[in-house]
């Protein structure tokens, strides 16, 4: 777990590599704290007037913390395909969330009873299936009022498998993440429980 002030160094951080990118300078980090040398999987989340912007990261720790918000902030701002790249004039205007992530764990259930083992509000999924692989943050049931099979519906669907694919042999995992955010673009930095 990050304490606050290492999360608010994470959401800086964030807003810092989108800004350096956009105005073609270098980032400067300065002291940051030893858990940013550790290997975690972090998403970085863009929100325009209460609306999805961007949203890329990696959900396993594949790399330090320090490089997975820098570059998954630089994705989330330009080059999330559903998204026009963020323009330098409309950086003003967004909120960043940061979401570190504890390593996926695999469900091993039978299908029919993997929604007793999801728990809304606390656990993201990721759904793999063959070639197919598609992942929702815990923040995401809960600000769509998903249950827990509407939850593993939408993340087959995210996946591009069918929404009943949770009980057609998909793998699903769960994990859990801290929640770094902006109240407004470039505020006061808080935790979302």
């Amino acid at each position: 777990m990050l304490s606050k002030e290492e999360g608010t160094i994470a959401v800086r951080l964030a807003r810092s590599a989108i800004v350096a990118r956009l105005s073609d300078e270098s980032l400067k980090t300065g002291d940051i704290p030893p858990i940013f040398a550790e290997n975690r999987g972090v998403f970085v989340t863009l929100h325009k007037n209460h609306d999805l912007r961007g949203c890329i990261g990696y959900p396993e720790p594949v790399m330090t913390l320090l490089d997975a918000i820098t570059d998954s902030a630089v994705n989330a701002a330009l080059h999330d395909l559903r998204f026009p790249p963020v323009r330098s004039d409309e950086i003003a205007n967004i909120v960043i969330e940061v979401t570190i992530l504890t390593p996926p764990a695999k469900i091993d259930a039978n299908p029919q009873d993997l929604p007793k083992h999801v728990k809304i509000g606390k656990h993201g999924l990721i759904v793999k299936k063959g070639l197919y692989h598609g992942l929702l943050l815990p923040q995401v049931a809960e600000e769509y009022g998903f249950d827990a099979k509407e939850f593993l519906s939408q993340t087959c669907i995210k996946a591009g498998l069918f929404p009943d694919a949770w009980l057609a042999g998909a793998e699903v995992f769960v994990f859990e993440g801290q929640i770094f955010t902006e109240t407004e673009p470039a505020g006061e930095i808080v935790e979302r429980t």
